[in-house]
């Protein structure tokens, strides 16, 4: 399995400079991370690590491709349990997600349904739940069959956390050419789920990995948070049993994974430990 780095690296910077910074580590292999539809402030005047989902596919697989990388997928987290709004992350930006991995031939948008933030969102009950986050993938889903696209659904809510809940989306959506699973070792964990039980579930369907381990500080809050973005300890220092999920998706159909920690040294510890099991 192939090791990228989340291009996040250093706050308040350029794409550009996250790129430079992964190369610079010694990766191969990174993610569209950070997105946004139309244009932004922020990138404009450089403060801002984010692409737009109206860019030029070329123009921005050239600028991986400047520093020596391979973009591996474009990754369009949501917020699918709060109605749907202009202001919210949701249905159109993820089809948006979809049609720029196309034309820079990716073949992987990893997206989730988030945690809800308002009372109507937070008063869904399981059945609603399930409803409203099929509803709003049914049509970007039926896009990315049609582009030769996966839409891979990332344990980073209260549905996608649990292994009944990513079940039961995988089922309702159908296309399972064109639907997987994008296992995060932490933030399933955190949802109060075993990510060893979750990999072997899903084994068959887990096309990428999100890698970290989860401090100790964190037990208490299993199952009450759904996810988090990156974590600051390297992995195998944690309670995550980083190896046994290895030791499965190893064997999965997932060419491509990323590392979602932050620190140089801890990147740095976590690739390592990573190439001591097998990874590239």
């Amino acid at each position: 399995m192939k090791v990228g780095c989340f291009a996040l690296v250093d706050p308040f910077s350029t794409l550009d400079h996250q790129l430079s910074r992964i190369a610079g580590m010694g990766f191969k292999y990174a993610d569209v991370t950070d997105n946004h539809p139309g244009g932004l402030l922020g990138r404009e005047f450089g403060f801002s690590a984010t692409a737009s989902l109206d860019d030029n596919p070329g123009d921005l697989l050239q600028q991986f491709r400047t520093h020596g990388l391979e973009a591996t997928s474009v990754c369009a987290h949501a917020n699918l349990l709060d109605a749907s709004a202009p202001s919210r992350y949701g249905n159109a930006e993820i089809s948006k997600a979809i049609k720029l991995a196309a034309g820079m031939g990716l073949r992987d948008v990893v997206t989730t349904e988030g945690e809800p933030h308002t009372e109507w969102g937070k008063s869904l009950s399981r059945e609603e739940q399930i409803f409203i986050i099929v509803e709003k993938l049914i049509e970007p889903v039926r896009l990315a069959a049609a582009l030769g696209i996966r839409v891979l659904l990332e344990p980073h809510g209260p549905v996608t956390g649990t292994i009944d809940g990513m079940g039961e989306l995988l089922d309702r959506l159908g296309h399972p050419e064109a639907v997987g699973v994008n296992l995060d070792t932490g933030n399933s964990w955190l949802a109060g789920t075993d990510p060893v039980a979750m990999a072997a579930a899903f084994k068959d369907r887990i096309h990428h990995v999100h890698w970290k381990d989860m401090g100790a500080e964190w037990n208490d809050k299993r199952g009450t948070v759904y996810g988090c973005g990156m974590t600051l300890i390297a992995l195998g220092a944690g309670e995550v049993d980083v190896a046994g999920v290895y030791d499965i998706v190893k064997d999965s159909p997932a060419e491509h994974s990323t590392l979602e920690i932050a620190g140089d040294d801890a990147v740095l510890e976590s690739y390592a430990f990573l190439k001591s099991l097998g990874a590239e």
